[in-house]
């Protein structure tokens, strides 16, 4: 594993959960809250190399310019001295379409910067056809044809940043379990979780007890197809704001916190 697939899986953290199968048992809490903002510090510590500072991510809330849809407007940036102490540099932002009655994503688009590598793509979500049509160009190279991609999908579905504030809505309990489906570069998957317990954890509004939730994204015919484990802690309350998050990997660990949080209620 290198180290932009181990940040990829992180960004996965932030959004993992997918509702479809769970529409059932939501609240009907609205998800989406114009203005709202969320920072969070990534970390990255291997033997002796501990807390290094290596990335913002940001992610905000806007209304759609030509709809009652909203659209998450979410960034992840290197900083710090990560480029220089790995040689490597990166960019990627996404912005994702979300239909304002049905809460389903309805386009992804998303530019990663990796170097010099450059990567224009964009997933349009057709519940009428149930399909996903997925496109990446380089816009670098003009002569290079773009990658497409389909795969069906069904009502409800998320991609991997939409997909943080349907969490808010999710039943989640100690000892629960869900099946869940979510949908990235035009493939879809089905992601096991595990609530497996209460535990206290520093916030940006001081101590709160979190869920801690254990998502199977590792391993075979997963989504990242490599070894390690990822643990996310949400809040217990009424917000259910993911306060943490952290990723084992055979080369470190990459941790995220919530540094700031503009809440629009």
């Amino acid at each position: 594993m290198n180290i932009h697939t181990l940040f990829y899986s992180l960004l996965f953290v932030f959004g993992f959960f997918c509702v479809s199968t769970m529409a059932q048992t939501m609240s009907k809490a609205r998800p989406y809250s114009v203005g709202e903002n969320l920072i969070y510090e990534v970390k990255f510590s291997k033997a002796v190399v501990r807390g290094i500072d290596i990335a913002d991510l940001n992610f905000a809330v806007e209304v759609s310019p030509d709809s009652q849809n909203y659209v998450v407007k979410s960034e992840a940036k290197s900083k710090g001295l990560f480029p220089k102490l790995l040689n490597f540099k990166f960019n990627q932002n996404i912005q994702s379409t979300v239909d304002g009655e049905k809460w389903q994503v309805l386009k992804t688009v998303k530019r990663d910067e990796q170097d010099e590598r450059v990567r224009d793509s964009e997933a349009i979500f057709d519940y009428r056809t149930k399909k996903v049509i997925y496109t990446e160009t380089d816009p670098n190279d003009s002569a290079r044809p773009p990658r497409s991609v389909a795969s069906a999908i069904e009502n409800g579905t998320q991609d991997l940043i939409t997909a943080i504030y349907m969490l808010r809505r999710l039943p989640l309990a100690v000892g629960k379990t869900f099946e869940l489906k979510i949908s990235d570069s035009g493939l879809a998957y089905e992601i096991p979780v595990r609530v497996t317990r209460r535990e206290l954890q520093k916030s940006v509004s001081g101590k709160v007890w979190c869920f801690r939730v254990e998502p199977e994204v590792f391993g075979k015919s997963r989504l990242i197809e490599k070894q390690g484990s990822m643990i996310i802690w949400i809040a217990d309350d009424v917000l259910r704001l993911p306060v943490r998050a952290q990723i084992n990997s055979d080369i470190g660990k990459m941790e995220a916190r919530l540094k700031e949080a503009k809440i629009v209620r």
